[in-house]
């Protein structure tokens, strides 16, 4: 797969965006009605976008209401030379939603959501502390979510428009 480069957002595509954030079942006529466009052009901007891999349309579970997994943050220093493998064997595990490059304390982050301590355990001493290139890993628990914004994944932050 090659990567195509990055393509840039205008004020219109930041729009849709900001609106199907908040709630992606909104009708292409309601999105067109708002932002006073045809709603031709606001069907080619979304299949453009979906096309161009800027946005996603999906289902996302809120993990509030999964069967209580723990969120688990782990923490993982890696040989600098290593640290572009360790992460493409991270990416692979399908217990870790998020895998992270980091600068600071540690040279990975990664997410992931455990039903018991002892999945967490079985995963972060027996599979990722085994990766070649894996110095230390240091994980943490979450003791209770009171906030989880299912927006988390955004593409973009604030909408700042640069003329």
């Amino acid at each position: 797969m090659t990567s195509s480069p990055a393509r840039t957002l205008d004020e219109l595509d930041r729009q849709i965006i900001d609106i199907l954030s908040r709630d992606a079942r909104t009708s292409n006529r309601r999105i067109a009605g708002a932002l006073n466009v045809t709603e031709g052009t606001i069907r080619g901007r979304i299949r453009r976008l979906e096309e161009d891999n800027c946005i996603r349309l999906t289902a996302v579970t809120n993990p509030l209401h999964s069967g209580s997994p723990g969120t688990a943050l782990i923490g993982i220093s890696a040989v600098r030379s290593e640290i572009k493998t360790v992460c493409q064997r991270l990416i692979a595990m399908p217990e870790l939603c998020c895998v992270i490059m980091m600068l600071g304390r540690y040279d990975i982050l990664c997410v992931g959501l455990f039903q018991t301590a002892e999945e967490l355990a079985e995963v972060a001493n027996n599979r990722i502390l085994a990766l070649p290139g894996v110095t230390h890993i240091e994980t943490a628990i979450a003791a209770k979510t009171i906030k989880y914004d299912y927006r988390v994944a955004k593409i973009t932050p604030a909408w700042k428009v640069h003329k």
